[in-house]
């Protein structure tokens, strides 16, 4: 759902009648009306996450290609389509025998339609596909243990033990948030709570799955894959398990009785860095403890060509080197700058080029396989063309565009069909095809509702009965390679820019990375113990992080990169990520961070032994934000295990407010309502949605690295992370931290001009025009929550980026102090109607901004002076407790402390 002002798209809500974007309450049932909010969002808003709501700024990117290019030259549209249509009738001749096709992940009906009707009029063309984040060793995981590919779908809101092996399933999958919303609902403790869903994670980098674990075992790629043989033998399959370290054997022993104790209720899960091996047998995990059918089932995949797209990225390498290929189109990605270092696409697509090949490249930037084409051609943002895709269960939605093309492009759709032959519109292409699939004469009836809808009724994939092969489960897992000696070395897409597609997305690259909290750069995660046998460092005592640069060796490659010292980093282990070191991204996304890209090779994608690292005496500046507003040492964080708060939950936190407090403030007399809100950190898992969310909202600026290593991030709301216990596996906390609102505002009697007062309705508010900068409000508020403007950060030099800002947000200026106004805007819009219709606003009415992109509705805002709205009964549970509320500012902001679930087995190991 998008929010559009004038024909300018502002921001993106998620869709709660959407199965991959629950909300609050649920999937809202189609057959159920939406109520709109007097502020003009739907009444059930889904959730989102980063990249969806960072996608956005993509749109209005000065830097996003303008025209057609062919051979570095301006040309036009129609330039392009007289040489396509000749490169057509060229290969008309010879039935398509020297055209290519490569795409990445095709989950459209509609485009998959079109290149099938491509094919047959071409029957000796070849389409191929490839994207750097793919799911082939889950498809082969699926063909080994079933006998076919297949889409496995957890069921975390029926499972009450989850063991993840390598598996992110919270952050980064394409079924993230409606797995976060899932797994949520059985983590939200109220008073009359009485149980919790466990959860298991062994991993071999830190990520924001493990940082949420009850129980968390760092281990190398080869050991991950070495311990899933352990439970399995313990459940009673016939397979031998390799010697584990003395912790991780303390593990399967206990991890399997609990397995064996919920059997139907309790789930394997897996990632996609583990081999296609480790995948078959945790599917066979899963079948020998009745999980199948319950809490995991199978559904044909979900893309419309379920093949190993590292094969067909080598095939088509192979071809243009062997001078097959007369004609190749490449419908979005980059293989340029992703595909595996060993194939040496670039050189291949630079050879086939010169060679006189018609060589085509539709994206939005003119990137790096751009630069190697013949030609290349702007590609339309998704919210400018119409299409269609499927979510992670099959079910389809009718892509909408919400404004014009800014500048004249095509989509995959609108290429395609010019190959073809045709010139129709994205909307008579898509209309066509859904057309033709509805026997119904009441199309029309039910073209428009998909359309409200923003979902095809029933048009998820069915479920499958499986049976699995355990004869072929077992000779899989006997040809897997033993733990290999020496360094290991992971590889993975980075939470913020993924695989580099982000690069040029300004929001993304200052966005802090979890756990890390990194901005503006890649670094090599390396564990404390391995440092210092390596005599890394880093130093982190100033708001900048200067730290040691290494040299990695990898089958003759050679790239030099920051370290990081990453607590939990499993020893003797590095990680390197993706999606930096772009040479052609923009001008925010170019020459940033190290190129990892050149250590991945088409037979080790995710992980590889036999790594080197060598020290280069060089230091390398990293801004890094969790230094900043530092609030360190004061018991920020309150905690414990489900067991201690079912025995005496009224004492579950130390409670300041429970003596009596006097004040030199004199009292607020409050009218009407009184907004707060409440934070569940049990719930939060620091994917920093809400952040972004926030950005969108209230026309944030970015600041660059050299502002952020300063400690001048404008964030109005930040996800700080902490730590507990030995540096080898700490326990990890996420606390999104905003401005507090608070009664007793600190900020409020130092500021001279009255620039920062209170509201009737308990909102700390500030007038902009009256701010002179002194700061002083900043230098009083405890929490840190205030953000000043050093410099002229929102004045966009491109037009086109002033029609990114909210009109119902002031944007503000150089000298101007900032914060969380509580999306006050939101709250004026909801006041204005209820007042239309002669009533108080009613709860749920107004939604914040970082509320609605929440998976995990770890946020939860209202009128605490109604009784029974959701944040009055929050904040009437026992573990509820305010923030430094030993000070006496009364926070409206308050949380919820956090509970854990940790097996009497493990708890302390």
């Amino acid at each position: 759902l998008v929010e559009s002002h004038e024909g300018r798209p502002t921001k993106i809500e998620g869709n709660a009648r959407h199965p991959a974007s629950p909300g609050s309450q649920g999937i809202l049932p189609l057959t159920q009306p939406a109520r709109i909010h007097p502020d003009g969002t739907p009444e059930h808003l889904g959730a989102t996450d980063a990249f969806t709501q960072a996608s956005i700024l993509t749109l209005y990117d000065p830097d996003r290609s303008q025209s057609p290019v062919q051979q570095n030259r301006l040309a036009s549209w129609q330039d392009f389509n007289t040489a396509l249509a000749a490169a057509m009738a060229k290969q008309a001749a010879v039935r398509g025998a020297g055209l290519r096709i490569l795409t990445e992940t095709v989950t459209s009906p509609t485009l998959a339609a079109l290149l099938e009707e491509l094919l047959r009029k071409y029957p000796q063309a070849r389409w191929y596909q490839y994207e750097p984040v793919n799911q082939d060793h889950s498809l082969e995981g699926t063909r080994i243990a079933f006998g076919e590919p297949l889409q496995p779908i957890y069921r975390f809101d029926r499972a009450d033990v989850i063991l993840s092996l390598d598996a992110n399933f919270l952050h980064g999958d394409a079924a993230s948030v409606r797995y976060a919303h899932d797994y949520s609902t059985r983590r939200r403790v109220r008073r009359d709570t009485r149980t919790m869903n466990r959860l298991y994670v062994v991993e071999s980098t830190p990520t924001v799955t493990g940082s949420v674990a009850d129980h968390r075992l760092p281990l190398r790629p080869s050991q991950v894959s070495a311990f899933a043989l352990a439970p399995a033998k313990a459940i009673g399959l016939p397979v031998s398990a390799p010697p584990l370290p003395e912790q991780a054997q303390r593990w399967v022993d206990v991890v399997a009785r609990d397995l064996q104790a919920h059997r139907g209720r309790c789930v394997v899960a897996v990632g996609e860095t583990q081999p296609p091996a480790v995948h078959a047998l945790v599917h066979a995990i899963n079948d020998a403890l009745g999980n199948i059918g319950q809490t995991v089932v199978y559904t044909a995949p979900v893309q419309a060509k379920p093949v190993s797209q590292t094969e067909d990225i080598r095939r088509l390498a192979q071809e243009m080197a062997s001078g097959a290929v007369e004609a190749l189109v490449i419908l979005g990605g980059n293989p340029a700058y992703n595909a595996p270092a060993d194939l040496e696409f670039a050189r291949l697509l630079k050879e086939t080029t010169q060679r006189g090949a018609f060589t085509v490249h539709l994206s939005m930037y003119e990137d790096e396989t751009s630069a190697l084409c013949e030609w290349h051609v702007p590609e339309s943002h998704y919210l400018e063309t119409w299409g269609d895709a499927r979510a992670y269960d099959g079910t389809v939605s009718i892509i909408q565009p919400l404004i014009e093309p800014l500048y004249p492009s095509r989509s995959s759709y609108e290429i395609v069909d010019a190959m073809l032959g045709r010139q129709r519109s994205g909307y008579d292409i898509v209309r066509a095809y859904w057309q033709g699939r509805q026997q119904s004469k009441q199309f029309d009836t039910a073209w428009r509702k998909w359309l409200h809808d923003g979902v095809v009724a029933g048009s998820a994939l069915p479920v499958k009965p499986v049976k699995c092969r355990l004869q072929s489960v077992l000779e899989a897992v006997q040809k897997m390679s033993p733990a290999p000696e020496g360094l290991e070395m992971v590889i993975l897409p980075d939470p913020n820019i993924w695989d580099g597609r982000f690069a040029n997305n300004g929001w993304l690259q200052e966005l802090p990375k979890p756990l890390s909290l990194l901005t503006w750069d890649n670094a090599v995660y390396i564990s404390p113990a391995t440092a210092q046998r390596l005599g890394l460092s880093m130093d982190t005592g100033g708001l900048a992080n200067m730290v040691d640069t290494v040299e990695i060796r990898y089958r003759g490659a050679k790239v030099r990169a920051p370290i990081w010292i990453m607590p939990g980093q499993p020893d003797d282990c590095i990680t390197v990520f993706l999606g930096y070191g772009r040479q052609r991204a923009g001008k925010v996304g170019t020459d940033l961070g190290y190129n990892a890209y050149a250590l991945r090779y088409s037979d080790a994608l995710w992980s590889a032994s036999g790594v080197t690292l060598a020290k280069t005496g060089e230091r390398y500046p990293l801004a890094s934000t969790q230094q900043h507003h530092s609030m360190e040492g004061r018991g920020l964080v309150p905690e414990g295990t489900l067991q201690q708060f079912l025995r005496d939950p009224e004492h579950f936190v130390q409670k300041h407010s429970e003596h009596e407090q006097p004040s030199l403030y004199p009292e607020h007399e409050w009218e009407g309502h009184k907004w707060a809100m409440v934070i569940d950190t049990s719930l939060c898992i620091g994917c920093n949605a809400c952040v972004v969310a926030c950005q969108a909202e209230n026309n944030i600026p970015i600041v660059g690295k050299e502002q952020v290593a300063r400690g001048r991030e404008m964030h109005w709301i930040r996800v700080d992370r902490y730590y507990e216990g030995g540096l080898d596996n700490p326990r990890t906390y996420h606390q999104p931290v905003p401005c507090m609102h608070c009664e007793n505002a600190p900020c409020e009697p130092v500021c001279p001009v009255g620039a920062t007062n209170h509201s009737h309705e308990g909102l700390n508010q500030m007038v902009y025009n009256r701010c002179v900068g002194t700061r002083y409000c900043s230098n009083n508020c405890p929490y840190k929550v205030r953000r000043f403007n050093f410099l002229k950060y929102n004045d966009p030099k491109e037009p086109v980026l002033q029609l990114l800002n909210n009109p119902d947000v002031t944007v503000r200026g150089r000298g101007v102090m900032e914060k969380c106004t509580y999306c006050v805007q939101r709250i004026n819009a909801a006041r204005i109607e209820a007042k239309k219709l002669g009533r108080r606003v009613q709860d749920g009415e107004v939604v914040t901004a970082c509320q609605a992109a929440c998976p995990t509705h770890a946020i939860v805002f209202g009128d605490m002076s109604d009784e029974h709205s959701l944040v009055a009964l929050a904040k009437a549970q026992p573990h509820h407790y305010g923030l430094l509320e030993e000070l006496n500012t009364r926070p409206r902001t308050t949380y919820l402390a956090k509970v854990r679930n940790p097996n009497p087995e493990l708890e302390g190991d």
